[in-house]
């Protein structure tokens, strides 16, 4: 695969590029994504169908922008797909004729059930769940993916979206007719044969604005939106005074941005039709989508398109940009993973916890590059923002706070206030930055040195072949939880 590729996912209303540069075997990270509001759809549905001739010009001029960036950010492979819209257009040749003989770029129309597993695939690999069905509003179509276990068992796509609808049913105020159209739609998922899962995940541009509503009204102290995690109960009201919203302003002081104003009213009545059909009790947004999932399913074709097990692209992402020393990395997750086994029968932590501790073991140096001398701050805002992929909101929080107070001194409850929606208790992260602060402290040098942990009498006998001056001298500087104690032989 090319160390630097485009994909570029034309849509019935937006068209979307992403370009995606590989770290290594499975790794990744984004350098760039752009979008434009091309509507190539518009009109079409009135017309049989048919693409019209001022939205295939605005969206071949802003293709030609695209191949631009693509080109400057010196890509070399780009994939081009095209869904909805120009699979439904009875003229859509004349489009693709026109951008292969123009801009040199082969447009590949794909069919709804290849749409819906490319969102599969992307869920499943980035974002951390392992039961769920994707739900993908566009402006033509809207497609599922029901996962089970990490496994992709159905896909299908229904003639339900937003542009769509809106020509249809909308702009003649014939909302029931839309109801009754959607159930109808519907009943194809629901006959499909295999359970639907109680868990959504949500992608399109229509459900994320709806997120970035609801992390607005809820006050959700993260500002990141993948893998954003609502209760649909809880949040219908929202779902309902955007439905019957009377203008643009009354949208605006609900929160909804300008540039979503002509569709959200559809896209929010068609994902809320959808969730009470399916009884959907929670959420989880999706910032990636087909174009991820073309991606993947290219870097991942020799292995089944997922991503092998324990391996995190975001986590493995971050060690190769920051150029992370790799032994080190790996003796500090190694020893992380001691530490918290040999502590076990005091702390008691469920075993995510070491999951996590290993995670911030191994990237808590990547800040150094920043400002040493501000490199625990550094890495845990870094984490904030930089670990996307597969690890959920409260996860991240979690290793960004391990990393931050990886000190001599343990948290105070006013250190982890304006998280602590998202974090454990204070007792937890106490242990949590104890047992890291250690890790990191045993390998000071930088030596790797050979150490055995063993639990006597709630004391931690530390066994080390041979003698470290700046453990045995730093060591009494710890902060620990108060029923534990330490010692070196």
């Amino acid at each position: 695969m090319a160390k630097v590729t485009t994909v570029i996912d034309i849509g019935s209303n937006s068209m979307r590029m992403v370009v995606m540069e590989k770290s290594s075997r499975f790794s990744f990270h984004l350098v760039n994504e752009t979008k434009a509001r091309v509507k190539i759809s518009e009109g079409s549905y009135e017309n049989n169908g048919n693409l019209q001739e001022v939205p295939m010009q605005r969206a071949f001029n802003a293709l030609k922008s695209f191949l631009s960036i693509s080109k400057s950010l010196k890509s070399r492979k780009i994939f081009c797909v095209a869904t909805s819209a120009m699979r439904d257009a009875p003229n859509s040749k004349i489009f693709v004729n026109k951008v292969k003989n123009e801009l040199g770029l082969d447009i590949k129309v794909i069919d709804g059930s290849k749409e819906a597993y490319y969102g599969g695939v992307a869920a499943l690999n980035l974002i951390d769940c392992d039961d769920f069905v994707t739900v993908d509003i566009g402006g033509g179509s809207t497609e599922f993916a029901i996962v089970k276990n990490r496994n992709i068992e159905h896909v299908i796509s229904l003639d339900i979206g937003t542009v769509r609808l809106s020509e249809l049913f909308f702009n003649k105020g014939d909302i029931q007719g839309a109801h009754k159209y959607i159930l109808n739609k519907l009943e194809d998922l629901k006959a499909c044969g295999y359970e639907i899962p109680s868990t959504v995940i949500g992608i399109g541009g229509s459900i994320r604005a709806l997120s970035k509503v609801v992390m607005k009204k809820s006050n959700y102290p993260l500002d990141v939106l993948h893998g954003f995690t609502y209760n649909v109960a809880i949040n219908n009201y929202i779902f309902n005074s955007i439905i019957n919203a009377k203008n643009n302003n009354s949208l605006k002081i609900i929160g909804v941005k300008k540039e979503r104003f002509d569709t959200i009213k559809e896209g929010t009545f068609i994902f809320s039709t959808i969730l009470d059909e399916l009884n959907t009790q929670q959420v989880i947004t999706s910032g990636a989508g087909v174009r991820e999932g073309v991606y993947l399913t290219d870097l991942l074709r020799n292995s089944n398109c997922k991503f092998p097990s324990n391996f995190n692209v975001s986590v493995r992402s971050l060690l190769d940009r920051f150029e992370v020393d790799g032994k080190i990395s790996s003796y500090n997750g190694s020893n992380a993973s001691k530490i918290f086994d040999a502590l076990k029968p005091l702390h008691n932590l469920d075993d995510k916890y070491r999951t996590l501790l290993v995670i911030a073991s191994k990237l808590h140096s990547i800040g150094n590059s920043l400002n040493f001398y501000k490199g625990n701050d550094n890495t845990a805002d870094f984490i904030l923002n930089g670990l996307n992929y597969d690890i959920s909101h409260s996860s991240r929080i979690i290793v960004a706070h391990i990393i931050k107070f990886s000190k001599k001194s343990l948290p105070l409850q006013a250190d982890i206030h304006k998280y602590e929606l998202l974090l454990p208790s204070l007792e937890i992260m106490e242990w949590l930055s104890f047992m890291i602060s250690l890790n990191l402290l045993i390998n000071q040098d930088l030596s790797s040195p050979k150490v055995e942990y063993k639990l006597k009498n709630s004391k931690l006998h530390i066994e080390m072949q041979e003698d470290i001056y700046l453990v045995k001298s730093e060591l009494d500087k710890l902060q620990m939880p108060k029923i534990i104690k330490v010692k070196i032989k």
